[in-house]
């Protein structure tokens, strides 16, 4: 039961966190361009997600992940930044 719980607590502040990120975007859109949002939301995620990788020592992805993570990249890290703002 503690780990359902867990996992339900964490999923609730994942989208409680992300509920910010439509009403933030749309306040920056008023100052500054969609292109430069997405490519600075694309660089913190790139350094805090190295951060933590290297921190808690996690393996590589094997080769033959990697076109899906492209792919998974591409659609989260630009697409729906870029067309969001």
């Amino acid at each position: 039961m503690k780990r359902t719980t867990e996992g339900w607590g964490s999923g609730l502040l994942g989208v409680i966190i992300f509920s910010g990120s439509l009403p933030a975007t749309r306040v920056a859109v008023a100052d500054f361009s969609p292109i430069f949002l997405t490519s600075a939301r694309a660089v913190i995620a790139a350094l805090l997600g190295s951060l933590f990788l290297l921190a808690l020592r996690q393996p590589r992805p094997v080769k033959q992940d990697t076109v899906p993570l492209v792919f998974v990249a591409i659609g989260c890290v630009v697409g729906f930044p870029l067309l969001t703002a």
